[in-house]
């Protein structure tokens, strides 16, 4: 008896510490998914295509840090306003913000603009593994190199519909040398001066403008100086004969892009986050917002170095390509390669772009199929208009305005007085209105008003492309969604047929997405479930277009929003509520 009960004790003594010992192993693993960052925005002098100019940094960088986390991970960034003059917000691209609506970092609707001196904490989960973006949300600031990548990967043990040996990102970027407050003023002034055409392509905050070009040369050297390591090509090293996933993404304020690798192939796998049908392509294009995987195989000569380009594509732009180099190790890596770089598609071959539109689809395994049918069409004309004198970009002849209050906060407390109560039109005159010639449209308005999405419904949204105020001119506009992912249905060319177009559409394989573009005189049908609650930009990505008042707000399911954190307020009927 005495020994039965040794024994035991002895038992229970050895589970004891088998679940101390489990408890302790299991904390880390937990803490673990909690990505803290603590960051500082500032200007500081940079040069990232040899011209010096302020540039706003996050902890000194630009792109800013890269976010690595995996599914089911909660982000927190501590972000410390040095801006000193300016306010400032950064969203989220790409990440829905289920239950976090106040996190999304739009500045006028989901929150207000963090002050000078000020820290605020954003906090959210990325619930979905692929590739993303964080950027400003606050006037023009995103231009002004306040931007970066989030990768979110899957948890260990699962696996992807392809296979590769190592990832990298790279951002494209289209590169301005006023500064943001330059051509705020331009754009908003009765004297419009338009910001014209970029003067660099940046490939991971890297590009080289030609100093000898400058009309005035500046008797400083320092201010344009092509030997600056700084402006140096970027490069990725590569080991011969490995597969690698390139997650390229567009962060350009004007231009869509073209981007190719001298040699190589590109396998597109991924989309905006989902897994894409692979196809292989020779150039990808990008519009602004956008995010790719690619997969390459470094099969080439591994003697020599690669040239990776970028153009500007869809716009007659003198902006020179952006150049970087696929380094093959063990060569040096600012070896240049020995042959020219390759030469992208012509600018205005729109049937090149809107054929790899169209060649994105789900990877079968990996398709959401979409509801059959919708509950409400909102047809969105795409027009340049003059607003009592001013030039604006409008939808359906209304030009967005933010409000005082952002739209969460006035929607949650019922201030129905903060912004205009009626709604913007669902549908244009689609009979009369003639999309290939010059618009008349002096009918425009501005608003802030929203569309009241009633929740859990389905709702298509059609992007129909017009003239704008030039002759014979469209432009290509990206437009993203920010709390949802959609459906693209399908890409048309002309005014879109509201009986027989949907008859043509994708119900099979769609691939969902939150930026897409609407291409010149075309047209881009979406599908989305409202099922997020809170109040949501759809906007173009152009950063210029969408400070002209080239977007709209949703709201669904406000009364489902959880108690708002104050630390969002302290900006138009909320002023004094602020807690950070």
């Amino acid at each position: 008896m005495v020994e039965l009960l040794q024994r035991n004790g002895c038992i229970l003594k050895l589970f004891l510490a088998l679940f101390l010992f489990l408890s302790l192993v299991a904390v880390p693993a937990v803490e673990a998914r909690i990505r803290h960052y603590k960051w500082e925005v500032k200007y500081e002098y940079k040069s990232p295509d040899c011209f010096k100019k302020l540039v706003i940094t996050i902890n000194g960088r630009s792109p800013g840090p890269t976010i690595l986390a995996q599914q089911g991970d909660t982000i927190i960034v501590e972000l410390t306003n040095s801006l000193w003059t300016e306010n400032v917000a950064i969203h989220w691209h790409g990440i829905r913000q289920i239950g976090t609506p106040w996190s999304d970092g739009t500045e006028g609707v989901t929150q207000c603009p963090i002050v000078p001196g000020d820290t605020f904490k954003y906090q959210f989960v990325v619930d979905r593994p692929g590739t993303y973006l964080y950027h400003a949300h606050y006037g023009m600031q995103r231009e002004a190199g306040l931007y970066g990548s989030i990768r979110v990967a899957l948890p260990d043990g699962e696996s992807e519909p392809f296979s590769y040996d190592y990832d990298r990102s790279i951002i494209l970027n289209d590169w301005y040398h006023k500064s943001t407050y330059e051509h705020a003023v331009g754009l908003s002034s009765l004297n419009f001066s338009w910001v014209g055409e970029p003067q660099s392509l940046l490939i991971q905050g890297k590009g080289r403008f030609n100093c000898s070009t400058l009309t005035t040369p500046s008797l400083d050297s320092d201010v344009c100086n092509a030997t600056k390591p700084e402006c140096s090509p970027y490069a990725t090293t590569v080991v011969p004969g490995k597969t690698y996933r390139l997650r390229v993404a567009s962060m350009t304020a004007l231009s869509a892009l073209s981007f190719q690798i001298e040699g190589h192939n590109m396998t597109v796998v991924e989309a905006d986050g989902h897994y894409v049908e692979p196809f292989v392509v020779k150039n990808l294009f990008l519009y602004s917002g956008e995010t790719y995987s690619v997969l390459i195989k470094a099969d080439q000569d591994p003697s020599r170095n690669y040239w990776m380009t970028t153009n500007v594509v869809s716009r007659n732009a003198t902006t020179p390509p952006g150049l970087a180099i696929l380094n093959y190790y063990p060569n040096h890596p600012r070896r240049s390669p020995p042959a020219v770089p390759p030469a992208g598609p012509a600018w205005d071959n729109v049937r090149a772009r809107l054929d790899q539109s169209l060649a994105i689809k789900a990877h079968q395994g990996f398709i959401h199929t979409p509801p059959p049918t919708s509950d409400r069409v909102i047809v969105l004309l795409n027009t340049q208009n003059t607003v009592n004198g001013y030039v604006r970009w409008s939808v359906n002849n209304v030009s967005f305005t933010h409000p005082h209050t952002p739209y969460l906060i006035a929607l949650k407390q019922n201030l129905t007085e903060e912004f205009d109560q009626t709604s913007p039109p669902d549908v244009y005159d689609f009979v009369n209105y003639d999309i290939y010639k010059t618009p008349n449209n002096t009918n425009a308005t501005v608003s802030n008003g929203i569309y009241r999405l009633q929740f859990n419904t389905t709702v298509d949204l059609i992007l129909q492309n017009a003239n704008t105020r030039n002759p014979n001119n469209s432009e290509t506009h990206p437009w993203h969604l920010h709390g949802h992912d959609f459906w693209v249905l399908g890409y048309g060319e002309g005014k879109f047929d509201m009986f027989n177009d949907p008859k043509k559409y994708n119900l099979v394989n769609p691939i969902m997405k939150n930026t897409v573009p609407v291409h010149r005189y075309g047209w881009t049908a979406l599908r989305f479930r409202a099922d997020n609650p809170g109040a949501w930009a759809f906007h173009c990505h152009i950063e210029s277009h969408f400070f002209m008042g080239m977007g709209v707000v949703f709201e669904s399911g406000i009364e489902k929003v959880g108690k708002l954190p104050s630390s969002i307020m302290g900006c138009g009927a909320t002023r004094g509520v602020h807690k950070p």
